[in-house]
């Protein structure tokens, strides 16, 4: 089986939780640095259907980098738009995203995880 990826950021702490959640049951996974190393598009265009959730959903909504954006004018960007500035900008992004074969997951929800790995 491969390696787990997790796209994570060092300052999250919903990051840190689902590290620390991996780190407990011994999965071991390759960390990459969301904001040195963010999505890129054709990563986007096979994660975001793995996920099932509109790209708009992969959008770290209480960020900066959001606020900065205004939601204006995200809510009048086209989804290429969003994918373009998902691959710029990695605090843009929700996190962490994790990676496993062809499953993905935006953001840590314990249960969600349980049933990844369980």
């Amino acid at each position: 089986m491969s390696k787990v990826q997790i796209l994570s950021y060092a300052g999250c702490s919903t990051c840190k939780r689902a590290l620390k959640w991996l780190g407990e049951r011994g999965i071991d996974v390759a960390v990459r640095p969301i904001v040195d190393e963010p999505p890129t598009a054709a990563e986007l265009a096979r994660w975001v259907p793995a996920s099932g959730l509109s790209v708009r959903r992969w959008l770290n909504t209480s960020g900066q980098s959001y606020r900065a954006l205004g939601k204006a004018r995200v809510d009048a960007a086209s989804d290429d738009d969003v994918v373009r500035w998902l691959t710029e900008d990695g605090k843009l992004v929700k996190r962490p995203v994790l990676v496993k074969g062809n499953r993905v997951l935006v953001g840590f929800r314990e249960d969600d995880y349980a049933a990844l790995f369980g």
